[in-house]
């Protein structure tokens, strides 16, 4: 990674994703994980739970080893959680879809 954009992607990325590799991939493992997105065929991966994987792999990379496909990814992964944090539904998010949707996408919206 050189570019002003890629190194502000970056940063945005680290921002967004607060919870590690290893976290994001036990998280995957779970059913509530599974339970939750938009599959483009029933019975299949959701993307969100895709995302989560290519999500821990990129955060197993060193930023000189991102590609630019990881590049938009990551770019990806900041416009989804910006835009679903700012539909936090009201009350106690522990339980909720909202809660496990995001963290498919590498953001615990609990976490401190």
């Amino acid at each position: 990674m050189q570019d002003k954009d890629e190194t502000a992607i970056s940063r945005k990325f680290d921002e967004v994703v607060n919870m590690t590799a290893s976290q994001l991939a036990r998280w995957l493992k779970t059913a509530d994980s599974q339970s939750v997105g938009w599959a483009n065929t029933p019975g299949a991966e959701s993307v969100g739970h895709r995302s989560g994987r290519r999500i821990v792999d990129i955060l197993g990379k060193s930023k000189a080893r991102l590609t630019a496909a990881d590049v938009r990814h990551m770019n990806k992964v900041v416009g989804y959680v910006h835009r679903h944090l700012a539909q936090r539904p009201e009350g106690d998010v522990e339980k909720t879809r909202w809660r496990y949707s995001l963290m498919n996408w590498g953001h615990d919206p609990t976490s401190k």
